[in-house]
C-alpha cells in the first residue's frame, strides 16, 4: 500500500473549520488506513499553530509553530516520516514484555526526537 496514495481527508473533510484537541480550528486533517492521522491546527490571530500526529495504539503527539509557514513545513516533513514510522511496528500493537514491542518504544523516541 502507497503511502501518498492512501492518504485521505478525516470524516471526508467534515472535520475542517471544526475546533482541534490544541485549541485551534482545524485546516488541514488526513488520515491513512494503516491508523496514521495528521492534523494542523491554526489561530492566525495568536500566532498559534498545531501540527498533530497519531499512530493507533502507539502514540499522539503534538507540535506547535509560531508561524503557518513553518506549520505548513512540519506536516509536509512529518507525513512521509509517519509512513516510515508504522511500517516499522508490529502491525499487532504493543505488547507488554514483548521484544517487538520494546524495538517499537526506540523507533517512537527517535521520532519523537527528530520531530520534537
Amino acid at each position: 500500500m502507497s503511502d501518498e496514495q492512501s492518504w485521505r481527508p478525516v470524516e471526508e473533510g467534515r472535520t475542517l473549520g471544526l475546533g482541534g484537541t490544541e485549541g485551534g480550528i482545524i485546516v488541514r486533517d488526513e488520515e491513512h488506513p494503516a491508523g496514521l492521522r495528521l492534523t494542523l491546527e491554526e489561530e492566525p490571530a495568536r500566532s498559534f499553530y498545531a501540527v498533530t500526529c497519531g499512530v493507533a495504539g502507539w502514540l499522539v503527539h503534538s507540535r506547535f509553530f509560531d508561524n503557518e509557514a513553518a506549520a505548513h513545513a512540519a506536516w509536509d516533513e512529518m507525513k512521509p516520516a509517519l509512513w516510515e514510522l508504522v511500517v516499522q511496528l508490529p502491525a499487532a500493537g504493543a505488547k507488554p514484555l514483548d521484544p517487538a514491542t520494546r524495538a517499537a518504544g526506540a523507533k517512537l523516541g527517535a521520532f519523537l526526537a527528530r520531530f520534537p
